[in-house]
């Protein structure tokens, strides 16, 4: 059986499918796609339909290519239900983004469920690893919200370059770097000069902002002189 969890961005298909079989009493989970909001929920869920008898479970994380911090969540999931069957539990097998954010966490990326406070730990050292965790996560949420922008940004950029291209005949690259050079010279996000540009193409668009458009003519002006 197969579950599916929530997205990052609205307007998106479901991403996480999560496989597995059973070999005697070992269970292999194979989780495809996304770790985002509410999937913690569905392994929960998951995990609660397991056979019974099930004395071993390890996720194959191959397959998952993206990961933002719910993804501590379900690792949280996978801990305690070994905490709570008194099994063996395993994550292996992380690459890419998600690997990047196990790092950032401080974890473990061969196998982050062995990654727990040392016990035995001096008075004082538990509160620092905590303290030190927790700068991490601060700085990991930040870093997957600017890719979140990022990625919702993208479809916008591309109508810009797209208009670039088709109106003053340059590259996908060479409309890029004015797209760059424009925002740069504007103070402008790049979002909002892609945006500005292409509101502007349409039939009863407005132009894009004075700066706006004196910093995509400086930009288109340097391109011509090189």
């Amino acid at each position: 059986m197969t579950s599916t969890a929530s997205l990052p961005l609205p307007g998106r298909l479901d991403t996480l499918v999560i496989g597995g079989h059973t070999d005697a009493d070992r269970v292999l989970l194979t989780p495809r796609g996304e770790l985002v909001r509410g999937c913690a929920r569905i392994l929960a869920e998951k995990l609660a339909r397991l056979p019974a008898g099930t004395a071993r479970v390890d996720v194959d994380m191959s397959g998952v290519h993206f990961m933002d911090t719910a993804g501590l969540e379900f690792l949280e999931v996978l801990r305690d239900h070994g905490r709570r069957r008194s099994v063996p539990v395993t994550a292996t097998r992380w690459n890419g983004q998600p690997r990047r954010v196990l790092e950032r966490a401080g974890l473990d990326t061969t196998d982050p469920l062995r990654s727990p406070a040392p016990e035995g730990a001096p008075p004082g050292t538990v509160s620092a690893v905590a303290l030190e965790r927790e700068e991490r996560l601060q700085l990991l949420e930040e870093e997957v919200e600017q890719l979140r922008r990022a990625i919702a940004s993208r479809p916008v950029i591309d109508q810009a370059r797209g208009i670039l291209m088709a109106t003053y005949s340059c590259t996908s690259d060479e409309a890029w770097h004015i797209l760059r050079e424009a925002s740069q010279l504007s103070n402008t996000k790049l979002r909002t000069v892609a945006e500005a540009l292409t509101a502007g193409a349409e039939a009863e668009g407005a132009p894009p902002p004075e700066e706006v458009r004196s910093a995509l003519s400086r930009a288109l002006a340097r391109r011509s002189s090189r």
